[in-house]
């Protein structure tokens, strides 16, 4: 029998173990945490996942809980305030981002188009179940993650690239990418 070890992503901080056995790849379908971990995963870009996974709570008190009809709500004020903020990543286009995200979650809601719908439609509204042995086998995107970045970018998102859409998919349980010995698989 082959012992059984965490994906070695992890590796043996306690913040990224907690993580990747309580919420990576467990499947989320709810609107506003969809939205949320979208916006996280576009924080990322350029920097560690431990970086923003250690800021996450001072994200949710900057961007009112991640609710996307008050995020849409902030203004240029509202920016450079955050822009002040040392508990987040202070990038003005990353910042700015988010709001972006809010408003076109927004615009979705309005056209009747539920957000978790759409997200979950990319992988056929239920989890790919993967089974690679080896952290060289995950690929960084994929056809999906490259059709989902394409579609939020023409409804207005940013920061939703196709690596960085893949790296949601793989958050929020949209595919499971545990290694075939992960426990936590």
């Amino acid at each position: 029998m082959t012992e059984q070890k965490r994906c070695g992503w992890c590796g043996t901080d306690e913040d990224y173990v907690a993580y990747h056995d309580n919420v990576w790849g467990k499947p989320n379908y709810d609107s506003q945490d969809l939205y949320a971990k979208l916006c996280l995963d576009g924080q990322q870009a350029g920097l560690s996942w431990i970086t923003i996974l250690r800021k996450q709570k001072n994200y949710e008190a900057a961007f009112a809980q991640f609710e996307p009809a008050k995020i849409a709500l902030f203004d240029d004020a509202k920016v450079e305030e955050l822009m002040q903020n040392v508990g987040i990543v202070r990038n003005r286009l990353k910042i700015q981002s988010i709001i972006k995200n809010a408003k076109a979650c927004e615009a979705m809601k309005a056209q009747g188009i539920n957000f978790s719908e759409f997200l979950w439609s990319f992988v056929g509204g239920q989890p790919k179940i993967n089974h690679f042995k080896t952290l060289k086998e995950v690929p960084a995107q994929t056809p999906e993650s490259e059709a989902m970045s394409k579609a939020l970018k023409k409804l207005g998102f940013s920061f939703v690239g196709p690596t960085i859409c893949y790296a949601f998919m793989q958050a929020v349980g949209m595919v499971n990418d545990h290694l075939i010995d992960c426990p936590a698989r």
